[in-house]
């Protein structure tokens, strides 16, 4: 039905006066009420809601509590002269697109660090407020027998705010604990207090918790602070702007201590202080919630202890509980675990911290949601993603999950529509049946001692090589297209946290990515055979093979191993060292071929396998049908290296290297 032919209600309800509408309309309804045989001869009933009367009364209760939303929409309504023609609802809706309009430029002013003094009644700050003009319109349109076309594209519009939100996906912050320490250092020293990072522990804890229940900002507005520190406090500063509608959580790179928490805590609430003063009135939206992101092996073995000591502090438990509904997220990191111990250790570290922060969490009444930082690549954590959650410790699933989707993988799984939907309903699935059937922990306690043997030696192994030969770090830069990787601009970061060149500043990305290229995947599997091998000499053997049969989480590792040794070829690496290598360092590569193969020889003892990836032909056809194509552009990589270290200037080999270095990714697919 036409609009100019729809009968109107008086669109008053609960929300203040109405709008003005023609005569013709008014005299068509009845006590604000139309017939549905009025709206719709056809009809011969009334047309039920697909809102019930309580969602309703819900959402009239929560805007009631919002005296923007209110005093917003009054203005709204209030009586205009308007041509008799024009619908009244297209007023409503009108203003709703004006104020839209608005509202993006405003973020957009903000995201920019541009001033921007708005009129708060000229945009909207939540969605509540966006949702209350919407709800108003179907309630009207429901009351006056035109239910059929508020149950339409309305109610698909009213769907969609309360499930996006006016920003469609929210953004996380994230940002490492010591840029955190270096802003409360300037503070401290400016308020001349000493010096914040120097002091212990328990001071750091006494001071942040002093500060968290007081009244008045921490920070004075004459504070002159280095580039460094203001480029901190201006990001919490939008972050008070903008509020928890437009951004999710504030992730804490390499948080190791319960200050570290408490630190981002304080400096957001003395930004919302800030913010707030400015404005006259509440910052939009709530605090953002805050997840440390335990990232060393050090740091994952103290995770648990670092959570039980938080929820120890009444300050932050009665917080989390106010604010966050009594919901804790802690981040765990797969990859920077993998380059600092293997990727064998860096599993099991990972699996026993994510226990444990369980378990801490429970002792204390609160729910936990584990975010999971994976790459793509199996030395980031990466595989299929249906197996790597089925394979997480028991109770760490419980209905919540996070995990992070990075690089090319983002594409693969989500570029398509119906792409995107498999892997949506591949998340759903796992998580429901990790929740509903959670996965069996180790049978026998003699499982998990072994796993500690296995670990220590497989680490051992790992660093012994790759830290400890002093060679190393020279054959890795000679044999992998790693030095060159920092010329293309295909990073979203520097491939260094620091400017060294040693291994522990550099990013894990570049780390995996650059072994990757050459074929020989070593971060994925240096250790494992060692680790493997030292067990069953210890007449083991049967135990793994039992373990691998009875524990999801050891065949899911064993498995993921498996697969990347699959992808690995020796002779290509070879190849790269024959050509790019000094002589003298030869040997490394000569070694390391050596391990690989020992480690393919264990990896199939213990899962019984004839050859690798007998338990996934489709996997093994998919590998063998990319060699014709993957080979000759390793083969073009090695030549293009060869010269470009001759000329590093040039452009043309650069444009190249690039060529192969995509190519060669696409290829090897878990690089991400």
């Amino acid at each position: 039905m036409p609009f100019s032919n729809t009968l109107f209600c008086s669109l008053q309800g609960n929300r203040g006066p109405s709008i003005p509408i023609s005569p013709a309309s008014h005299r068509s309804t009845q006590n604000g009420n139309a017939s549905a045989s009025n709206a719709s001869p056809s009809s011969g009933m009334q047309r039920v809601p697909s809102f019930s009367s309580v969602q309703l009364t819900a959402q009239r209760k929560k805007f009631a509590e919002s005296m923007i939303g209110r005093s917003s929409f009054h203005k709204l309504l209030e009586p205009t002269p308007v041509q008799p023609a024009i619908a009244p609802y297209r007023i409503v809706l009108g203003n709703v697109k004006d104020k839209l309009l608005k509202t993006r430029r405003r973020l957009e002013l903000l995201l920019e660090d541009i001033p921007c003094e708005t009129d708060p009644w000229d945009h909207f700050e939540t969605a509540d407020q966006l949702l209350e003009p919407l709800l108003l319109c179907y309630d009207s349109l429901q009351s006056c027998g035109s239910g059929f076309l508020a149950d339409g594209r309305l109610a698909d519009l009213i769907r969609r705010v309360s499930t996006f939100g006016m920003v469609l996906i929210k953004l996380d912050l994230r940002q490492e604990s010591g840029r955190h320490a270096e802003a409360l250092d300037a503070i401290t020293k400016f308020l001349d207090i000493g010096t914040y990072s120097e002091w212990d522990e328990e001071k750091k804890l006494e001071f942040l918790t002093r500060e968290l229940k007081g009244k008045r900002p921490l920070i004075p507005s004459s504070i002159e602070v280095p580039p460094e520190v203001k480029e901190v406090l201006d990001t919490f500063r939008v972050a008070a702007e903008l509020g928890s509608d437009s951004l999710g959580a504030y992730v804490i790179s390499m948080a190791s201590n319960a200050s570290d928490v408490l630190a981002v805590e304080l400096l957001q609430k003395d930004a919302r202080l800030s913010v707030s003063g400015e404005l006259g009135r509440p910052c939009p939206g709530g605090t953002l919630r805050v997840a440390p992101l335990f990232e060393t092996v050090k740091d994952l073995r103290e995770a648990g202890s670092v959570i039980r000591k938080l929820l120890s502090i009444d300050w932050y438990k009665e917080h989390v509980i106010k604010n966050h509904n009594g919901h804790q997220e802690v981040m765990v990191g797969y990859s920077d675990s993998g380059k600092d111990a293997g990727r064998f250790t860096a599993a099991w570290e990972l699996y026993k911290a994510q226990e444990d922060v369980v378990s801490a969490c429970n002792e204390f009444g609160i729910k936990v949601t584990l975010f999971h930082g994976r790459g793509g690549s199996v030395g980031r954590g990466g595989g299929p993603t249906y197996l790597a959650i089925q394979s997480q410790p028991p109770g760490s699933v419980m209905g919540t999950l996070r995990s992070t989707e990075q690089g090319e993988m983002v594409q693969a799984k989500f570029g398509l529509p119906n792409t995107a939907v498999r892997q949506l309903e591949i998340y759903t699935t796992a998580v429901l049946l990790a929740t509903l059937r959670p996965p069996l922990p180790p049978r026998e306690l003699k499982w998990r001692s072994l796993m500690e043997e296995i670990s220590k030696v497989s680490c051992q192994n790992y660093r012994s090589t790759v830290y400890e030969n002093p060679e190393f770090i020279t054959y890795f830069q000679e044999a992998t297209p790693q030095a060159e990787l920092g010329y293309l601009n295909i990073g979203s970061r520097p491939t260094r946290r620091k400017a060294s060149t040693g291994i522990g500043h550099l990013r894990a990305i570049p780390w995996v990515f650059a072994w990757t290229q050459t074929r020989f995947v070593l971060p994925a599997w240096l250790g494992v055979g060692a680790g493997l091998q030292y067990a069953c000499e210890k007449g083991h053997t049967e135990d793994l093979k039992a373990m691998y049969q009875e524990w999801p989480f050891f065949q899911s590792t064993i498995d993921l191993i498996e697969m990347i040794i699959g992808k690995a070829d020796a002779s290509i690496a070879k190849h790269y060292d024959e050509v790019l290598v000094s002589e003298s360092r030869q040997k490394i590569g000569d070694d390391l071929r050596k391990e690989l193969s020992s480690t393919e020889k264990y990896v199939l003892v213990v899962s019984g396998h004839d050859k690798l990836s007998d338990n996934n032909k489709s996997l093994r056809r998919l590998i063998e049908g990319r060699l014709p194509y993957l080979n000759p552009m390793n083969m073009l990589q090695v030549e293009i290296l060869k010269r470009l270290r001759r000329d590093d200037d040039n452009v043309k080999l650069r444009d190249a290297l690039l060529i192969t270095i995509n190519g060669i990714a696409a290829g090897m697919r878990n690089t991400g």
